[in-house]
């Protein structure tokens, strides 16, 4: 809604791309399998030590540390960037030792190529490179203190260590281009390149689905019984442990006295405990009219915008409506639709000259014409809100639902832990009964089972499946109240008899059989089919259904047989009538014959040369640099020049549990 306004998300967009300098390391640090493998010291503050290769280097001179807390602010940026749950915080943090230390590692190489960069090189850096729209717009630098303030906002750092780590970057830059800068590609392999990616193909298809065949495969009793008899060590725990469990159950309803009742003075005393949570920031509600300048823009252009912008500041002080106006003119497509509204806003929140005019008018003024760095703005104030604290009266039907859980639910665990020890002492019958509750005995039930008399027994299974059969009563959450069980009994996880288990064993023994099956039918299909030179009549014997796709390029998803850069990329090494061997897709497998193929023309090729050229050599050139990068980081390694504070543990990656 107001994005032209929220501080510029293409400053993060540069953090990540320049002041991390993923372009040079990210990329290759999956290539050092052996990175964690030399353990040194145990020093809780440096994550690893990086030192020169040469005779210095052994005396300790020139080695610098890769710090703990360097490594976890990367992992967080990280985190945060992609968006990733908490869980994998330590694997990032593995990620991000190495992306540092194969930074120093490229430090030192760079340092001793003499590649290292100046601070004349760096000002013509930031006055030329990404940064140069933010400090030097229209080539004019926005001074000291409004560099500090950017660096500061934006980076959280001061304004040497920004300097320092683009200094790192250019260094890390110019290393990347010494060795990569002799890849060349040849004329012929650009064409053919364009060639290979810009053909497009239409097919028809014959396809053999895993679950048809399955449905297919009817197997007798005795090849069951073999199935299970050779799968001994596969169902010996297949009927899962299982657990009588006795309990009672009760919810606020059963407490002595009934539910706890909530006064005005612990409404009061709550209220003056939290009142940071009812603090109301101060607010502006703003319409706004956005007449945009591009970055760079010559002077004409910011005079052109600025005298539009000056015409509608006119025609609303002349009784012009701001939001017809804002509708038809403002530059803001987040807003223009909605009349310029831009709804209620923090202080802070928008770029500094239009949060300071925003928030020193009064309701029902328009600003003058003020300018960004988005361009030139009007704005109307329509609602102010100034910072409060919301009264009592206001937030104490807030209050007394809080208040009535926490009291509720501290009763509640104080009852089960009285009701826990009475049914230890004199058992659940006489502890139930005294309270007027109900003590309930479950069938034998597994542990992802339910117990259809509570709202929610799955604490109730996962405590039960941790203790031992007759331990003492314990209290545990039913989603509605509390329960104090007890387990009875316990049946251990066991093989199922042939009779009750038939139907997965069936089962099983389909899936066992269907990938051979699939793979001798489409092999069949493919043979077939070119024998008759025709897919049609083969599919048709074999009474599977022909279908056809759409004229699709590399790029594209087809139905049932998925991206067109999977097995099914074999289309486009096809001539026109020419027919796939079987192509095997996992659950399915299918027969292609290529119907149609339109291949780039020469027009084609040479109206995306010069872009293919550029694809190809900045593959080639990653593919050099990952290796120069393999080969030195293994020197380092070998050489002892790389020393880890403490190995990181590896912990298995979570999965689906299939």
């Amino acid at each position: 809604m107001i994005r032209f306004l929220q501080q510029d998300n293409r400053i993060t967009k540069i953090l990540f791309a320049v002041i991390i300098g993923f372009a040079v390391v990210t990329m290759v640090i999956t290539l050092v399998p052996g990175i964690f493998d030399s353990a040194g010291g145990n020093d809780a503050t440096v994550f690893a030590t990086v030192r020169d290769r040469g005779f210095l280097g052994r005396l300790g001179v020139g080695s610098t540390p890769v710090t703990v807390a360097q490594v976890n602010q990367l992992a967080a940026r990280q985190l945060q960037q992609q968006r990733l749950p908490e869980f994998l915080l330590p694997y990032m943090s593995q990620r991000a030792g190495q992306i540092l230390v194969q930074r120093q590692i490229l430090k030192h190489e760079a340092d001793r190529l003499n590649l290292q960069v100046t601070d004349e090189d760096l000002r013509n850096e930031l006055q030329t490179g990404p940064f140069a729209q933010y400090l030097f717009p229209g080539g004019k630098y926005i001074g000291d203190d409004a560099y500090m303030n950017f660096v500061q906002n934006f980076f959280q750092t001061s304004r040497a260590d920004f300097e320092t780590q683009i200094k790192s970057d250019m260094e890390l830059q110019r290393l990347q281009s010494l060795i990569t800068g002799g890849v060349t590609v040849s004329d012929n392999a650009v064409r053919e390149a364009y060639r290979t990616q810009g053909t497009k193909v239409k097919f028809d298809y014959a396809l053999i689905s895993a679950d048809s065949l399955g449905k297919t495969i009817n197997p007798t009793d005795a090849e069951l019984e073999k199935f299970f008899k050779d799968n001994a060590a596969k169902y010996a725990t297949a009927m899962p442990e299982t657990r009588k469990i006795e309990y009672v159950s009760f919810d606020a309803s059963n407490l002595p006295g009934g539910k706890p009742q909530i006064s005005d003075a612990d409404i009061q005393a709550y209220y003056n405990q939290h009142q940071a949570q009812y603090q109301v920031k101060e607010q502006v509600k703003v319409r706004h009219i956005l007449i945009a300048v591009p970055q760079g823009a010559d002077a004409k252009t910011d005079q052109a915008a600025k005298a539009k912008a000056d015409d509608l500041l006119k025609q609303i002080k002349n009784g012009g409506n701001f939001a017809d106006l804002a509708s038809k003119n403002s530059d803001d497509p987040g807003s223009k639709a909605q009349g310029g509204e831009l709804g209620w806003l923090d202080r802070g929140r928008t770029v500094p000259e239009f949060d300071k005019t925003a928030f020193s008018l009064a309701a029902g003024q328009t600003s003058d014409v003020i300018k960004t760095q988005f361009g030139y703005h009007i704005l109307q104030v329509e609602e102010k809100k100034t910072a409060h604290v919301r009264p009592l009266a206001e937030v104490r039907s807030e209050i007394v639902p809080i208040l009535e859980q926490q009291r509720t639910g501290a009763a509640e665990q104080t009852f089960a832990s009285a009701l826990a020890a009475d049914v230890k002492k004199n058992g659940f019958d006489k502890a139930a009964a005294a309270r007027g509750l109900h003590v309930v005995t479950t069938d034998y039930v597994a542990k992802d089972g339910v117990i259809s008399g509570l709202a929610d027994g799955s604490a109730l299974l996962t405590q039960a499946f941790t203790v031992v059969k007759g331990a003492d009563p314990a209290s545990v959450s039913t989603g509605d109240g509390f329960a104090v069980f007890q387990v009875l009994d316990i049946k251990a996880a066991h093989a199922p008899a042939f009779a009750e288990y038939k139907e997965h064993i069936a089962s099983d023994y389909r899936e066992q059989q269907v990938p051979l099956l699939l793979n001798t039918q489409i092999n069949k299909l493919a043979d077939r089919a070119k024998v008759l030179n025709d897919l049609k009549k083969a599919a048709a014997e074999m009474n599977i259904p022909l279908k056809s796709s759409e004229l699709v390029g590399r790029e594209a998803q087809v139905p049932e047989i998925g991206a067109m850069t999977g097995p099914a990329s074999v289309a486009f090494a096809l001539n026109k009538g020419g027919i796939s061997n079987a192509i095997n897709l996992g659950r399915s497998g299918v027969v292609l014959s290529v119907t149609d193929k339109q291949e780039p023309t020469a027009e084609d090729i040479a109206k995306n040369f010069d872009q293919t050229r550029e694809q190809l050599l900045n593959d080639q050139r990653e593919q050099l640099f990952r290796v120069y990068v393999g080969n030195v980081t293994k020197k380092y390694e070998e050489s002892g020049s790389v020393r880890y504070s403490k190995k990181p543990a590896t912990p298995p990656l979570p999965t689906g549990g299939n």
